[in-house]
């Protein structure tokens, strides 16, 4: 949810006009990558996780968690996953493939509980 201290330009820019949009589903969740602009043609990128859940009435809600990423952050920001999807790779997923084939598994965490 949003906080109730953004300003106008804020929630401008979170209304902002669609420019392209690409979804990468992936298991129970879908990413979803939206370029946008403000009106003043200023063009930020905004990353939505959308995860479907069944109520205890059978009936389909989403979860959705999203981030603004503006320009003056991509290359920070694409530097940073970068870096920790090549750590995640070279230190992490031969443990991780080893555990699945001993019969371990990953955990769905939920950061709202943490």
């Amino acid at each position: 949810m949003y906080s109730e201290d953004f300003d106008g330009a804020n929630a401008q820019e979170r209304s902002g006009e669609d420019i392209w949009s690409k979804p990468v589903r992936a298991g129970k969740r879908t990413y979803f990558f939206d370029v946008k602009a403000t009106k003043g043609n200023d063009y930020y990128l905004t990353i939505t996780e959308s995860k479907r859940k069944v109520d205890p009435s059978g009936h389909f809600s989403y979860d959705k968690h999203k981030i603004f990423l503006y320009k003056e952050d991509f290359e920070k920001f694409a530097e940073g996953l970068e870096e920790v999807i090549n750590y995640i790779k070279t230190n992490c997923i031969k443990d991780s493939d080893e555990a699945r084939e001993e019969g371990g598994s990953f955990t769905d965490v939920d950061f709202e509980e943490l």
